[in-house]
């Protein structure tokens, strides 16, 4: 079996990437190891049945890398969390704070609204349509 295990996402600080995907969207932190460098090896999961892609917490080690922070996508949609309960989740995630850019619409493909992470990355909430 073939999958993508880790996505990295370039962070300015840990502990509040670590707070904002563990409190905000309800991810799990899956590991936090101490590095030699004095960095660290964070990987955050949003959780459910099965394997799925971990994001992998990165902190910006120097200015072009900081200057990503948030941005590493050109301002588009880089990252889609699914859910199996849009509404649920979406009234969760609004309740703690998250960022809607949009009100959710219903599309062929399912019930999406985009929000943005701490640091302004653009994410999609979605349920796909049942099939």
């Amino acid at each position: 079996m073939r999958r993508v295990a880790l996505v990295t996402l370039v962070v300015h600080d840990y502990d509040e990437a670590i707070r904002f995907y563990t409190e905000a969207l309800g991810f799990r932190l899956a590991e936090d190891t101490p590095r030699p460098d004095g960095s660290r090896w964070v990987v955050v999961e949003p959780g459910g049945e099965g394997p799925g892609t971990g994001l992998l917490l990165a902190r910006a080690k120097d200015a072009a890398q900081g200057a990503r922070v948030g941005d590493q996508t050109g301002s588009r949609v880089g990252f889609f969390l699914y859910t199996d309960d849009f509404a649920r989740d979406h009234a969760r995630m609004t309740a703690a704070g998250v960022t809607f850019l949009e009100d959710p619409r219903h599309e062929p493909y399912g019930t999406v609204a985009v929000f943005q992470d701490l640091y302004g990355n653009r994410w999609d909430l979605l349920q796909p349509a049942a099939h």
